[in-house]
């Protein structure tokens, strides 16, 4: 019996990464408020794409595949942007914590969110 070979044609397309940096410098995925931050952080932890997706559920599955590819593809300079991140969250917790004027900052806040 003679042996048929098929051809598909199918385009391949490049697709743009779902990663996205705001105002203020963090880098989003997709059109979602997650960070590339949290999807690294699961990541390194042990978590699956899809475990990710699961606890994560704004961000699709081929989103967070891409994100990481991303990451394993640009190691160096995303761990550089990690870093600085870190580096801000930890100035920003000591400035808060050395605030002065905490006295009423419960009640400051709770008129702020009823304001808005």
């Amino acid at each position: 019996m003679p042996r048929v070979l098929y051809r598909m044609s199918i385009a391949i397309q490049t697709d743009s990464v779902p990663l996205k940096m705001d105002s203020d410098g963090a880098i989003r995925v997709g059109g979602t408020r997650v960070t590339l931050d949290i999807l690294i952080a699961e990541h390194e932890l042990g978590s699956t794409p899809e475990q990710i997706a699961a606890a994560y559920d704004t961000v699709p599955l081929a989103d967070v595949y891409a994100a990481i590819g991303y990451y394993l593809r640009h190691t160096a300079e995303i761990d550089v942007y990690l870093a600085q991140r870190r580096q801000a969250a930890e100035e920003l917790r000591k400035k808060v914590e050395d605030g002065k004027d905490r006295h009423g900052l419960r009640e400051r806040l709770l008129a702020r969110r009823s304001e808005g």
